[in-house]
């Protein structure tokens, strides 16, 4: 589990986007560990937002990720 959260915190810190899909981070872990299930994904993702590495954006219709403190965020 920390793998894939060490994972997903370095691919949002090495793009140049500010807010994921949760596909984007499911796929960026998949390249680093193809074994990884989404279940884990997912779970390490909300682990990281209840941690306040990551935040929800919401958009209305979808939900992102964001890494906190980049970007534009609901705080700003």
């Amino acid at each position: 589990m920390e793998d894939i959260k060490k994972a997903i915190v370095e691919f949002a810190e090495s793009s140049k986007k500010t807010k994921f899909y949760f596909n984007e981070l499911e796929r960026a872990v998949k390249e680093k560990f193809p074994d990884a299930k989404t279940r884990d994904i997912k779970k390490a993702a909300t682990e990281l937002v209840n941690s306040e590495q990551l935040i929800y954006f919401s958009t209305g219709s979808t939900t992102m990720y964001g890494l906190k403190g980049r970007g534009q965020t609901e705080d700003h």
